[in-house]
């Protein structure tokens, strides 16, 4: 939904949230992979003439935690803020999901199935003015790589064999195995500085620095992250405002008044309660998203190692009046693991609708009765709005059901641990890439999740599905496709964990002030190509 053009005067840009209102509100601390781009970038993309003297305000949603060297961190306001600062040889755009070439001259070229070349762009220099080399994109690969760092990234490039340079600008990526996915993978690789991080990697960690449009200036957890624009950029995106400061306004309400006051521009997690306050003053619309709502089961714990009372629990939930009433209509019940939007998208072989009788039948069938659950789930605002209904639901079919809300850390503390029956949580792996053997191996590789969260990496449907996933990448166009709608209903089927939703994700910005601005179908805001009108 998209409100009327503002018809009131402009407002003024400020510095940054007034002290008063954040007293009064006493905010407090909370946490498509596809060919080629044809998209214009940079200045290009603008709309309209920009400020070049302006500074972006912000209103974040996510509290800050943790640092940013981008091998590690997965947390929604680093991973957001590194886009503007660190480049791959590649990056996908946050709001197109188109892949594009970055600290690379060109996207890769393909010298054999099992060897690409990519040359580095002229000019390409780090923020503190050292010339980005060839042996820094081969160390950037190579620490990702090495199991000792035990990076998240490195199950996303491990179809890589190695990483080398040929002269001073180029190097030569070879495959273990023909891999169709390369030019989006490489975009999980952003390139770092070697001596830098060898020399002080706790500084670098807390104030990173890339070879992104802007710099990150500081970062201050419960305030605000600030950046300047970095002049010497070279590539196709650069800064079109002088720098941005994002407030950290974990507080919904925050948020909201200081989009409606003019105190930012732009806000990401518009409260779903607030889109009417905030419609027809500023520009508010919703995205459909991968980003899920997740069931997840203890499968090594009777009766949850029984199919038949995993998809029960499924059959049991209204999904359209938990989404009607607890997300306010801004979500689709999944019909597959991906939603209906995604260019790789097949309705998988069970979907599950509302069928309450055939929950219980199935339940008898599996022997069991007079079951009690404890449901975990997280505090996040959406999530704790609609868990008192998927307890409503769960309780009718005959599960008792206890509901435990907590922060997301302390809840996936007692699930790593073994204490898990039931959850239900939030998730969106698309902000790594959007293809679907990413997405899949998020959840269903043979990691943390499948081995020690919801215990399924010893089923043979478990060895099954890592079959068809390695078949599709080493493949394909249809070939391809029908592989992974093969892997699609296999987990439809099965459901150790599967999505109950995929949620829109609306954000709200003054589009008289901010100049290509676009919302975002993945967690975060991206000022990639904005500015601030003239």
């Amino acid at each position: 939904m998209k409100a009327s053009p503002r018809t009131s005067a402009r407002r003024p840009l400020r510095a940054g949230l007034a002290v008063a209102t954040v007293l009064m509100l006493a905010v407090s601390a909370c946490s498509a992979g596809g060919g080629s781009s044809t998209e214009e970038t940079g200045a290009d993309a603008a709309t309209g003439a920009v400020d070049p003297d302006a500074v972006i305000e912000a209103g974040i949603s996510y509290s800050l935690s943790g640092g940013f060297d981008p091998m590690v961190t997965t947390g929604a306001v680093t991973v957001s803020a590194n886009w503007h600062v660190f480049e791959g040889l590649t990056e996908i755009d946050p709001a197109t999901r188109e892949v594009y070439a970055a600290l690379g001259a060109e996207l890769p070229t393909e010298v054999d199935a099992t060897h690409y070349e990519v040359d580095l762009r002229d000019g390409a220099v780090f923020h503190d003015g050292n010339p980005v080399t060839t042996e820094d994109v081969v160390y950037s690969f190579q620490r990702v790589l090495d199991p000792a760092n035990e990076s998240l990234y490195a199950g996303f490039i491990d179809f890589i064999d190695s990483v080398t340079a040929v002269d001073d600008d180029t190097v030569s990526i070879a495959l273990k195995y023909p891999f169709s996915l390369v030019p989006e993978r490489l975009s999980v690789v952003k390139i770092v500085e070697q001596s830098l991080v060898e020399s002080d990697y706790d500084a670098f960690n807390a104030l990173p620095v890339g070879t992104g449009p802007y710099t990150m200036t500081s970062a201050v957890p419960d305030d605000a992250i600030t950046f300047e624009r970095f002049d010497d950029y070279s590539g196709p995106r650069p800064a079109q405002a002088a720098g941005m400061t994002w407030n950290l306004l974990s507080d919904s309400a925050a948020r909201v008044t200081a989009m409606s006051s003019g105190t930012v521009q732009a806000i990401e997690d518009v409260p779903y309660i607030d889109v009417p306050t905030l419609e027809g003053t500023v520009d508010v619309e919703s995205v459909q998203s991968f980003g899920t709502l997740f069931m997840m089961f203890n499968t090594d714990l009777p009766p949850f190692d029984d199919v038949r009372v995993r998809q029960a629990f499924f059959y049991a939930l209204d999904l359209d009046k938990i989404i009607d009433n607890g997300l306010l209509g801004n979500g689709a019940a999944a019909t597959s693991f991906l939603p209906e939007n995604h260019p790789n998208y097949h309705e998988a072989s069970t979907v599950y609708t509302y069928d309450p009788e055939k929950a219980k039948e199935l339940l008898a069938e599996a022997g069991v009765s007079d079951l009690s659950i404890t449901l975990l789930t997280t505090d996040t605002g959406w999530v704790a709005d609609v868990a008192p209904l998927i307890k409503e639901d769960l309780d009718a079919v005959g599960i008792s059901t206890t509901l435990d809300i907590g922060q997301s850390g302390g809840q996936y503390t007692k699930v790593d641990a073994g204490d898990l029956q039931v959850m239900v949580a939030p998730g969106d792996p698309s902000v790594f890439g959007n293809d679907p053997d990413l997405l899949m191996r998020w959840w269903y590789g043979d990691n943390v999740w499948s081995q020690s969260r919801y215990r399924w990496a010893d089923d043979p449907k478990f060895t099954e599905l890592q079959g068809l996933l390695d078949q599709a990448a080493q493949t394909s166009g249809d070939e391809q496709q029908e592989l992974w709608d093969q892997a699609f209903d296999l987990v439809s089927d099965e459901v150790p964990l599967y999505p109950l939703l995929h949620r829109q994700l609306p954000s709200a910005w003054d589009s008289e002030s901010l100049v290509g601005f676009k919302p975002l179908p993945v967690t975060g805001l991206s000022f990639l190509d904005v500015g601030i009108a003239q």
